[in-house]
């Protein structure tokens, strides 16, 4: 087998001579340079359109303006215009980075718009594009040039021009081509690298027909180029000063530019290495990068493991890049099929039902790269296929000697591992039967000691042990069972989640929340569970760093009163997260879904519980977690009808104002004891007004507060513990911040009206 790895390795590159780009100039993602700096990006909705962003100054009108862009196949940018390959017809489409687009705004010289291309590169004020059909997969073809120029009244206008297309490269085939300012290079046919144009002499690029002049990846700044060679993997620059410390020994598959950085996908484990004049500790570790993209002060790219968006600043005084919530298509379509060392993106994983492929024609693929090493603090558990690219699982999942070494255990205790697994039934057999009975008397002690502490938890946890009539009766005071987390959270795959819930079928949906789709799983132990599964908007505030941070808070979070996380998955770019199950749903499905009404003990009593539940993010957890969206269909029932508080916020450490966010949760907590009062949504439209507080608040104030009990629910023979609440939800929902108490006073207050047990 190791015979062969040379082999392989050739192939490898041969392949990436032949398909891969130079996503710094033509690729999935681009960015336009100057002082108007847009990216714009390949949906990945199937129909290939366009999505742009920039700086927030120009954010708003873009994505406007980038609806008006048709579907293309590939972009490239220059200075204040974007460019691409329509995705139709093959002919060249240019626009100004912040015009909207138009017929008569095309940036492309009426003589040339009827011409099909395959290659396109936008440089600072012109455009060359390499002649023949995009999705031919042609190999070579000749190339045309033409200027950008700016009118007196600013407007960007096209024109043919003899400045950036000479004699010596009209008669010339070019595989791939590259723009700067005031050049252009390509590969040649039969190797080489040919620059031309009137600042090309400044590069020293050696014009030279050589067949080992042959690139997997260019790309050109504004004063400079760069490429990787096939063969060797070398990174090559040329042009004055080439910027300082390109990374050596390190291959890559891709490159972009900027004005004075360049940054480059690893063709390992798909990191980002960038060089140049930039701050490096900005650049994202630890995560992979399908395609990438520069403008002057800006890196842009789609990440490998949810197709979202990823931008970082190479330059502090420019303003920061807010990319959009959306998937971006990870490559470029093409007609030909995937070869060694690349696989063949499959839509499935993005789990989008009216989705089945990324490209506009269903015989197109997108091919990527293999990755074929992982990240530090990850191990490779499965090699790439023509399918699916290779699996990285975390280094605390290393349970073998196989990853061993790349996770930075000894061998040594490999080894010992390795002996102890293959020598335990001896030695079970050996020693079992003299330390069975000190093995009983400690199970013994143990129980004894778990059944106090269950009593313990009880008492703190669930408030008054009397058992209550109706469907209360079921186990109210005793202890909901909580699974722990040992350490570390389960990890599940994907595959064991899936068919868990039958593929998140939607007869499996419990619900959605802010955080994605929930579903009932039932794994193959036995255990029922609520699985959760991230959407977009939650998967780009969550990257792999973030995410597991998320996980280590998490797992710490055990309560009674709190929904307790089991375990995760993150695999092929999912983020799903496996709770408890709680199967008396949700407190908003007993007040306003129409299940079995709670009658007014319960709810005492789950608002006691929500209560506590809420008091121990803010007070027990350091930092404070702040719930952001508490309502009442985000306050769970478990088995024992239990409340506990679910769908709470994370890493509130980062916001500027802690306490005002924790009045907040209190707010919204007034608004939920105001709907276990009266019966009715939080915002109805059939009553007037159709705001709850504003309609309670006035009653309470006024000493009518029993005006707001609900009226679908018997009245108690003692109604007091049911003014008592409405005093503490209109405290609660005071408009002062300040006037509001903390949650440790409301638990405390609702604590004691249902220990005093007058509810009858």
């Amino acid at each position: 087998m190791q015979s062969r790895k040379p082999l392989l390795f050739t192939l490898h590159f041969l392949f990436l001579c032949t398909a891969a780009h130079g996503f710094g100039s033509m690729g999935p993602i681009s960015a336009s340079s100057g002082d108007d700096e847009v990216f714009c990006a390949i949906d990945a909705g199937g129909k290939q359109d366009v999505i742009c962003w920039g700086d927030n100054a120009t954010s708003p009108s873009l994505s406007a303006f980038a609806s008006a862009v048709p579907a293309m196949s590939a972009l490239s940018g220059g200075d204040g215009f974007l460019c691409g390959i329509l995705a139709n017809t093959s002919q060249a489409y240019c626009w100004g980075a912040t015009a909207k687009p138009s017929a008569d705004l095309v940036l492309v010289p009426p003589s040339y718009r009827n011409i099909a291309y395959s290659r396109i590169a936008a440089g600072t004020r012109h455009v060359c594009a390499v002649r023949g059909l995009y999705y031919a997969d042609r190999d070579s073809g000749a190339v045309d040039c033409w200027e950008i120029t700016e009118t007196e009244n600013g407007m960007l206008v096209a024109k043919e021009s003899n400045l950036y297309l000479d004699l010596s490269v009209v008669n010339l085939e070019l595989k791939k081509v590259v723009s700067g300012d005031g050049f252009s290079c390509g590969e040649v046919k039969d190797g080489g690298l040919f620059c031309w144009g009137p600042k090309s002499g400044y590069l020293s690029v050696p014009n030279v027909s050589n067949a080992s002049y042959s690139f997997s990846a260019l790309a050109a700044g504004r004063n400079t180029v760069c490429g990787v060679f096939n063969f060797s993997g070398e990174l090559k620059c040329w042009g004055p000063g080439s910027f300082s410390d390109p990374p050596v020994q390190v291959r890559l598959v891709s490159l972009s530019a900027g004005a004075n950085h360049y940054c480059g996908v690893r063709m390992d484990n798909h990191e980002v290495e960038c060089w140049g004049d930039l701050n490096s500790s900005v650049v994202p570790k630890g995560i992979g990068f399908m395609a990438i993209a520069s403008s002057d002060f800006t890196t842009c790219g789609i990440r490998e493991d949810d197709l979202l968006l990823d931008c970082w600043l190479v330059n502090a005084s420019k303003p920061d890049f807010d990319p959009p919530l959306e998937l971006s298509s990870p490559g470029l379509c093409r007609a030909s099929s995937c070869g060694v060392g690349e696989f063949a993106f499959n839509v499935s994983v993005l789990n989008e039902i009216a989705l089945t492929s990324l490209c506009v024609r269903e015989d197109l693929t997108i091919c990527s790269p293999c990755g074929s090493n992982c990240s530090k603090g990850f191990f490779l558990s499965s090699e790439c296929t023509r399918n699916a690219d290779r699996v990285c699982t975390a280094c605390s999942l290393c349970q073998n000697s196989s990853c061993f070494g790349v996770c930075g255990l000894h061998k040594s205790t490999a080894l010992r591992m390795h002996w102890h697994w293959r020598h335990m039934p001896r030695w079970v057999v050996i020693v079992g039967s003299s330390v069975l009975g000190v093995l009983v008397l400690l199970l013994c002690g143990c129980l004894c000691m778990a059944r106090k502490g269950t009593k313990k938890q009880s008492k703190s946890c669930m408030g008054n042990t009397e058992q209550e009539d109706d469907h209360a009766n079921v186990a109210l005071n005793s202890t909901p069972s909580v699974a722990s987390c040992p350490g570390a959270p389960q990890v599940f795959r994907l595959s064991e989640l899936k068919d868990a819930t039958n593929g998140f079928k939607e007869f499996n949906e419990l619900g959605r929340g802010s955080y994605g789709f929930v579903y009932k799983a039932l794994l193959a132990d036995g255990r029922v569970v609520a699985v959760k599964r991230a959407n977009a908007a939650t998967i780009i505030h969550t990257n792999n760093r973030n995410f597991e941070t998320e996980l280590e808070i998490l797992c710490k979070i055990r309560h009674c009163n709190v929904v307790n996380l089991l375990g995760y998955c993150a695999e092929m770019g999912e983020r799903l997260l496996v709770y408890e199950y709680m199967p008396h749903g949700t407190l908003y499905d007993h007040l306003h879904g129409g299940l079995s009404p709670l009658n007014w003990s319960l709810r005492l009593k789950i608002a006691m519980q929500a209560a506590k539940g809420l008091e121990y993010l803010h007070k027990e957890q350091v930092p404070p977690i702040v719930h952001k969206d508490l309502k009442s269909s985000n306050i769970l029932l478990d088995s024992e009808w239990g409340a506990r508080i679910s769908d709470f916020g994370l890493l509130a450490s980062s916001d500027k104002d802690p306490n005002g966010d924790l009045e907040s949760d209190v707010y919204s907590f007034g608004i939920v004891l105001l709907e276990i009062l009266s019966g009715r949504k939080a915002y109805d439209r059939d009553y007037t007004p159709p705001n709850m507080v504003e309609w309670a608040v006035p009653l309470i104030k006024q000493g009518k507060a029993a005006a707001t009990i609900d009226r679908y629910v018997a009245l108690p023979r003692n109604v007091e513990p049911l003014l008592k609440l409405a005093d503490i939800a209109e405290l609660a929902v005071r408009e002062n911040p300040s006037e509001r108490p903390p949650m440790s006073d409301i638990a405390s207050w609702l604590e004691q009206i249902v220990k005093d047990g007058l509810i009858l």
